[in-house]
């Protein structure tokens, strides 16, 4: 007996599923096989949960699996419940049950069982033998405790044989799960003791392009082929694991191409405008281009930006694979395919609210309202300015899932801006010169503010996947402009469409074709030239590898800054990104 007594005191203590085994009836009787008992197989099941976890992967080498298996080590204990004192807690446990007295009776004696959180025991649920050895081992933990509080008379010598048969039986189940997790806990307390902080992550993107403008004219003249940069490093940090507080510091050098009309005079156009090339200074000055933090707040998503919100930052934008997280390295070329221009109205500080509703019930899936204010000017306590009183943007969206493959958002946004400024400035207050502004996207016609005004902006988009390998995605937007003075009123129109191939030659590769006219205005009093420029771009993404991609493209646009007199160009552009 004191034998028996030793060995079930020097098994580890992290162990879980065989006290289940002791007080069933059907588990008492030894056996020389390696199946085990339904009894045993069902009970065991439930309680081995957080060995489970980590019983899943073997270790291997790699930093990325080790990091994987502490990741999941680390959350091992999210799905557990308490310790249930009654097997009537689990719902899906019915006294009809074949294993309920079974259950009843590890409960009652020594109450090692837990559930799953919404209060379920699963006892149908298949296991291997690495799950039901930790099952074993953590119920193990168990009868230690109660052997060492003095309470061992509820451990009956039937209960320690059946224990000692277990452990000799899975015992090199045991042997290699004691060891992963002394593996992960070494590696865990060194990944601590060396970690840049516990709450906050790094994130990079390096850009490198080389680019030019083909196809004749002035246009070509104007430019050479050059080399482009830009380098972004974000501070991701989440205080509840649900929050996320993004610090981002970019530098940069790329700045759009020279545009010239056949008599060789230039203008401002956002025409073209890569997405590498937004908001750059042209000198690689570190600046900080965005700082903004998402929380939960009930069953609202919360939005807040101190400087350089974006409208598509925190509303859907329906333009899979082309759009990616605001002009970053890895969608579309141009600011025109990436996005929709209505996200491109204002831009800086505010806050923006998304509420979803609806039960998704039937063909039409869970919904939701997004809310936004973003204000260009709002740390400018100076007249005309500030929060309130400066150049805004209010945007309202709502969305709708239909099916598993189809999502649409119909949006709305009004806005005020300040003379001499463009309308789809993305609140970088873009002006041109000779008081002639050009924004992030779209014609000098529909961009240029000349007095200070009001829009008021519409859109719908749209995405369909009729595949996991395909996507169809667009919009359309039409934009009221009401400026002081008589007879400078105007109107401005934009639609696109895209085809995206995932996967296209190899797994993380995209092929994308994305075609439409940029934001413009026909026929405005004061600019000459009245036919739709339109922009067609290819490109295709090549994966190197997990952190490098090499993206050839080509933007052909027809007639820019909508005149006749200015001939086609084309863009070409080699841009690889280094993500880290």
């Amino acid at each position: 007996m004191s034998d028996i007594l030793w060995k079930s005191l020097v098994v580890s203590p992290a162990v879980l599923g065989a006290t289940l085994l002791v007080s069933a009836a059907a588990i008492a009787a030894p056996t020389t096989t390696t199946e085990v008992s339904p009894v045993e197989t069902e009970i065991v099941a439930e309680v081995a949960q957080k060995p489970e976890i980590v019983a899943q992967a073997a270790p291997t080498n790699g930093d990325s699996s080790v990091l994987e298996q502490v990741n999941r080590y680390s959350k091992e204990g999210s799905n557990i419940q308490s310790q249930v004192t009654s097997v009537s807690q689990f719902s899906d446990v019915q006294p009809t049950d074949w294993a309920f007295q079974a259950l009843q009776s590890l409960v009652e004696r020594y109450g090692c069982i837990a559930g799953y959180p919404n209060g379920t025991y699963r006892g149908n649920r298949a296991l291997t033998r690495y799950e039901f050895a930790a099952g074993l081992n953590a119920c193990l933990d168990r009868v230690n405790e109660l052997i060492a509080t003095a309470t061992a008379d509820l451990v009956t010598k039937q209960d320690l044989a059946t224990l000692q048969r277990l452990q000799e039986e899975f015992s090199a189940e045991l042997s290699t799960l004691r060891g992963r997790v002394d593996s992960l806990e070494a590696r865990t307390a060194e990944l601590e003791a060396n970690q840049f902080s516990t709450t906050t992550k790094l994130v990079g993107e390096a850009i490198f392009a080389v680019t030019d403008v083909f196809g004749g004219g002035r246009t070509e003249d104007a430019n050479n082929t050059v080399f482009q940069d830009r380098v972004r490093l974000s501070l991701n940090t989440s205080f509840t694991g649900r929050d996320l507080l993004t610090t981002r510091l970019a530098a940069g050098n790329a700045v759009g191409f020279n545009f010239e009309d056949n008599a060789g005079a230039p203008f401002t156009t956002g025409e073209g405008r890569q997405t590498f090339q937004v908001g750059n200074t042209g000198n690689n000055n570190v600046r900080i281009d965005r700082l903004t933090y998402e929380a939960p707040v009930g069953p609202a998503q919360v939005y807040l930006a101190a400087s350089g919100g974006k409208h598509s930052q925190y509303a859907a934008v329906n333009n899979p694979y082309f759009f990616d997280k605001t002009d970053g390295g890895n969608g579309a070329l141009t600011s025109f395919a990436s996005e929709s221009p209505i996200y491109r109205i204002g831009g800086g500080s505010g806050l923006a609210l998304s509420f979803p509703f609806g039960q998704g019930g039937g063909i039409l899936k869970p919904s939701s309202l997004t809310l936004g204010y973003l204000a260009s000017d709002a740390n400018n306590p100076g007249g005309n300015t500030g929060l309130f009183n400066g150049n805004y943007a209010a945007l309202g969206q709502l969305n709708f899932s239909v099916g598993d493959r189809l999502a649409l958002a119909a949006t709305y946004v009004h806005g005020y801006h300040a003379g001499n400024s463009a309308l789809f400035d993305a609140g970088f207050g873009l002006t041109g010169s000779s008081g002639v502004a050009g924004g992030v996207v779209g014609t000098q016609q529909a961009n240029t503010i000349t007095n200070p005004a009001n829009s008021n902006s519409y859109g719908i988009s749209a995405a369909f996947r009729p595949s996991e390998k395909l996507s169809v995605s667009g919009f359309v937007s039409y934009h009221d402009v009401t400026q002081q003075g008589a007879g400078n009123d105007y109107e401005a129109w934009s639609y696109g469409a895209g085809v995206a191939l995932a996967d296209f030659g190899k797994r993380g590769n995209v092929l994308g074709i994305f075609g439409g006219a940029v934001p413009y205005a026909r026929n405005r009093a004061g600019f000459a030239g009245g036919d739709v420029p339109y922009q067609i771009e290819g490109f295709y993404k090549y994966r190197v590898s997990d952190n490098i991609s090499i993206t050839p493209g080509i933007i052909y646009l027809t007639s820019p800054n909508q005149g006749n007199n200015t001939d086609s160009a084309v863009i070409g552009t080699i841009r690889t990104t280094f993500s880290f």
